[in-house]
C-alpha cells in the first residue's frame, strides 16, 4: 500500500509538474507573437506614405487599424471581398495603391481573397515567423501595411497563392 501512495504522490506531482511547464511554453508563446507583433505593428519609415499611429487610427476602420497596422488577421469568409468577381483592380486600404487585377484573383477555398501575382511591384515580401512558423509577409510598397502572407500552393502560372486580408484592401471597378 505504501510503495503505491508514492507512486501515485510522484505521478501527481509529474502531472502538476508537466501541466507547469505546458503553461510556461504557452505563455512564452503568447508572449513572444506579441513581441513580433508589436514590433511589426510599427513598419519602417521608408515608404511613401507614411502617418503617425494616431491619424492612421483616424484614416482606417478599427478592423483595417487591426490588419494593416498591427499584422492581424480577419476571420476567413468574413470579407465581401473573398466573393467579389467583378472586373477591376483591388487597392491598398490604407494608401490606395493599387495592389492586384481581378485577372490573377481565384478561389484558393481558403476564406480570404487570393491572387496568384500582384502588379508590378506593388508588394514587399519579407520573413515572418511570428507564431512559430515560418511564411512570408505581404507588404504594400507604399505604405508597408500588413496585407497578408504569400504560399507556394497557388495555380500555374506562378504557382503563388497570394493569401490576402480583405479588410487591407478595397475594389474599384474598371
Amino acid at each position: 500500500m505504501w510503495s503505491r501512495l508514492k507512486w501515485v504522490d510522484a505521478m501527481d506531482l509529474s502531472r502538476r509538474n508537466f501541466l507547469a511547464g505546458a503553461a510556461a511554453v504557452g505563455a512564452t508563446l503568447v508572449v513572444t507573437t506579441a513581441a513580433a507583433r508589436s514590433a511589426m505593428a510599427s513598419p519602417p519609415d521608408e515608404f511613401d506614405v507614411t502617418h503617425t499611429d494616431a491619424e492612421w487610427r483616424d484614416l482606417l476602420s478599427a478592423d483595417q487599424y487591426y490588419v494593416l497596422r498591427s499584422a492581424g488577421t480577419e476571420m476567413p469568409y468574413s470579407s465581401p471581398l473573398n466573393d467579389e468577381h467583378g472586373h477591376g483592380v483591388f487597392s491598398c486600404a490604407g494608401c490606395g495603391s493599387d495592389l492586384f487585377s481581378s485577372e490573377t484573383k481565384f478561389d484558393s477555398g481558403t476564406g480570404w481573397p487570393s491572387f496568384w501575382q500582384p502588379l508590378g511591384s506593388a508588394v514587399l515580401e519579407r520573413p515572418d515567423d511570428s507564431i512559430g512558423m515560418s511564411r512570408t509577409e505581404v507588404l504594400c510598397r507604399s505604405c508597408g501595411g500588413h496585407l497578408g502572407h504569400v504560399f507556394d500552393d497557388g495555380p500555374q502560372p506562378t504557382g503563388l497563392r497570394y493569401c490576402m486580408n480583405g479588410d487591407a484592401m478595397a475594389f474599384r471597378s474598371t
